[in-house]
């Protein structure tokens, strides 16, 4: 099962990476300003990963695959890695809509 880890930078903002049961990072949140902000783009990401609608397919300028994962509002809530293949990527959004739903939140200190 995926988790959620929340880590805040030196500049006091609050961030989430969704991590696959591998370890792997297979999403990247935007910077809160509060942990209650960070934990609420979380529920965001339960909430629209099991609508593939909300997943926007892009590519790098260097032509890599990525994905973005917005919500209702259209605001993006996440942002894929780079990956090597359209069928990587296809495998990382699958990956979100997998371990989203039911992933555990933890604190990194």
């Amino acid at each position: 099962m995926g988790k959620f880890v929340i880590t805040k930078n030196d500049k006091g903002q609050f961030h989430f990476n969704l991590k696959a049961s591998n370890g792997q990072v297979i999403l990247t949140s935007q910077g809160y300003s509060t942990k209650a902000a960070c934990e609420n783009g979380i529920e965001s990401v339960r909430n629209n990963s099991a609508d593939d609608s909300k997943f926007e397919r892009k590519a790098a300028k260097d032509g890599r695959p990525y994905f973005v994962l917005k919500a209702a509002n259209a605001q993006i809530i996440g942002n894929s890695q780079m990956y090597s293949s359209e069928d990587a990527m296809e495998n990382g959004i699958a990956s979100v809509k997998n371990n989203a739903p039911g992933a555990s939140v933890e604190m990194e200190e």
